[in-house]
């Protein structure tokens, strides 16, 4: 397998908590920030419940998680960064939510959505519970961008608000169990690390040995050092290029 790697003019990275992007996906938003594309993150919950500290204060740590987030996005060289502030820990894929997608994806237009994949729920290791708000953000997300983005009567006060439809062309999935896309980070490696240690009340120095091994495993098919993989669902563009082919045919 070689790599296919696209930069968009403009990309949204929708995840549930502050740290998350940089986990699994900041070397690739690195990539496309330093390849001229314009990246906006969107982290759709407050991060107050992201300790089990008794003596923690949910309203310092929803400031502290805010400035690490933005600390960590300028090392990747993004500065959009949108917080919709919903609580974490019981984030559920409503009709709000998905509207308050909707909404910045026709304000933004981006070509490519990011988002973690909805149907990853224990992973074939067997280490880990993929957490509810990850799931309702990214089911959330998967249907803001179809039908919702792209289709006049879904949320018709958009409308009203000067946003038409808009349609994306490519919707990526991290953590995916099912990936069909490498990328090659290796160059952006030392600065996912970076912004990773931003989130200094999430992680510490500990967790780059546990990255560093799914980035390798993520790199070996496209013969990378590090990589980042996501299952890519083709929409837009695919369409147009279709259609394109059928007027010449």
């Amino acid at each position: 397998m070689t790599e296919d790697f696209y930069t968009p003019e403009r990309a949204l990275v929708v995840v549930a908590h502050a740290d998350d992007i940089e986990f699994g996906m900041g070397g690739t938003a690195a990539r496309w920030a330093d390849n001229g594309a314009q990246v906006t993150f969107c982290i759709t919950t407050e991060g107050g419940s992201g300790s089990n500290e008794p003596d923690s204060v949910r309203a310092e740590l929803v400031k502290l998680r805010v400035q690490e987030q933005l600390a960590a996005a300028k090392v990747l060289g993004v500065s959009d960064v949108r917080f919709l502030g919903h609580p974490d820990g019981t984030l559920q894929a409503t009709l709000e939510l998905r509207r308050e997608l909707t909404r910045l994806i026709r304000e933004l237009k981006p070509q490519v959505v990011m988002t973690t994949d909805p149907t990853t729920i224990i992973p074939p290791q067997n280490f880990y519970i993929n957490h509810p708000d990850h799931r309702a953000t990214s089911e959330a997300t998967m249907y803001a961008v179809f039908p919702s983005a792209g289709t006049r009567p879904i949320f018709p006060e958009l409308l009203e608000e000067g946003l038409e439809p808009h349609n994306v062309d490519y919707f990526y999935l991290g953590f995916s169990m099912e990936p069909t896309l490498h990328v090659d980070v290796t160059a952006q490696w030392e600065r996912k690390v970076k912004a990773l240690l931003c989130h200094k009340s999430q992680v510490g120095e500990e967790v780059v040995g546990f990255i560093e091994g799914f980035s390798n495993e993520m790199g070996k098919p496209i013969g990378a050092e590090h990589g980042e993989a996501f299952r890519v669902v083709t929409l837009g563009r695919r369409r147009r290029e279709e259609e394109s082919e059928g007027e010449e045919g």
